[in-house]
């Protein structure tokens, strides 16, 4: 028994420095990931779209099931007028998630500036529908939004 003991102390302290060691890359990845996030956030807010995406999609290869990061990207593709891969975009981020209201909402509003407005109305439906269970507040907007589409169609 007194054989076995140095042995289990040995697998145990591997252990302890293996989890050390993914504990230290997942939070070295995640520190990277956040920096690339935010320098994109911050060359959004200064136009500088074609910056943000590239910010934006260092992000996404290191993390790609990163949706929030996608609508972003989407937006700024949209300010770009790549429009093909904006809708692209916010299409896989609604395959990926179809409760994003977010997602809907983006599309609808793509949609509406390619002159779909029935596409785009069953978008905002749908964002609609999702957005009141958790933020009735944007429901309304939305709602609102809806309201002038349909008067303008009547």
């Amino acid at each position: 028994m007194l054989e076995t003991l140095p042995t289990t102390n040995i697998f145990a302290i591997l252990i302890v420095i293996a989890g050390i060691f993914l504990l230290g890359y997942f939070a070295w990845k995640t520190l990277i990931t956040s920096n690339y996030f935010q320098k994109g956030i911050n060359l959004y807010q200064q136009k500088d779209y074609s910056g943000a995406e590239a910010e934006f999609r260092k992000v996404i290869s290191i993390n790609s099931t990163n949706d929030v990061v996608r609508l972003f990207l989407g937006d700024v593709l949209y300010q770009q007028d790549k429009i093909a891969e904006a809708t692209e975009l916010f299409q896989e981020v609604i395959r990926r998630s179809p409760k994003n209201p977010e997602a809907y909402l983006r599309l609808a509003n793509v949609l509406m500036q390619q002159n779909q407005p029935e596409a785009a109305k069953n978008n905002l439906q749908t964002a609609q529908a999702l957005f009141q269970k958790r933020q009735p507040e944007k429901a309304k907007k939305v709602a609102q939004l809806l309201e002038k589409i349909n008067a303008k169609s009547s």
